[in-house]
């Protein structure tokens, strides 16, 4: 399933979550017994191939974070035609998900569990990810703890070299000050560029990124919610 080809590892980094014994259901249990064998892969720090992995080869899609997997499942459910891999650490979700997985009969979906900077660096190709969505992440709102934020330079930079030329990614977020620091990050990254047609400015919701529940309380409650779309440009933009 997976080729032993090592890659270059890179120094240790902060993690943007903390290790957390959460309880499983007796249903997530059930999921993760009968059918992490079929959509779960394990890590390892080798490159993951992905025509075997998913069994076909296929527009790859990174879900980075996605918590219970509903947001998964339903983006994944409109796309047939492209292969989702969904990085989560904590368990509970990963069972979550696969319960999701074989309720709404899909095959296009393969899980790992594990730190999702490490899945990135390790066992994913350079130029080979055709899009990564990051919906929510944890905003750490304590200025003592933004260093712990997932969306941070080294990162920006790591997740632009696995995404093909013209590959996105899409990021939201309902804290306005993580909002600004990802705007300033990806506008950092010199192959990415911002696709708003206001410059260094934020997009409406996508329609294929539903609306969660706890979003659309926010909203009633007048919180604000900011979407941002960016591509990787094509290459012989990046070299001139």
């Amino acid at each position: 399933m997976i080729h032993s080809i090592p890659i270059h590892t890179t120094p240790p980094h902060i993690r943007s979550f903390v290790t957390r014994v959460r309880r499983l259901s007796s249903t997530q249990r059930d999921a993760l017994e009968r059918l992490g064998p079929q959509f779960k892969l394990p890590y390892m720090n080798t490159q993951l191939d992905y025509k075997i992995s998913f069994g076909r080869d296929a527009p790859l899609i990174l879900e980075i974070g996605f918590g219970m997997g509903t947001t998964t499942v339903d983006i994944a459910a409109q796309r047939l035609s492209d292969n989702f891999l969904g990085i989560e650490v904590y368990e509970p979700g990963v069972g979550a998900l696969l319960k999701l997985i074989e309720e709404r009969q899909l095959s296009n979906i393969r899980v790992i569990q594990h730190d999702a900077v490490q899945v990135v660096n390790h066992m994913l190709a350079r130029d080979s990810v055709d899009g990564a969505h990051i919906f929510f992440p944890d905003p750490w709102h304590k200025a003592r703890h933004h260093k712990r934020r997932l969306i941070q330079l080294p990162f920006a930079k790591l997740l632009a070299s696995r995404l093909r030329a013209g590959g996105y990614l899409h990021l939201a977020t309902d804290w306005q000050n993580y909002a600004e620091q990802m705007l300033n990050v990806l506008h950092a990254e010199p192959t990415l560029v911002n696709i708003s047609n206001h410059e260094n400015s934020y997009i409406l919701r996508p329609d294929y990124r539903p609306m969660t529940k706890f979003e659309r309380r926010g909203l009633c409650l007048g919180h604000g919610v900011w979407d941002l779309l960016f591509i990787k440009r094509l290459e012989s933009s990046v070299s001139s």
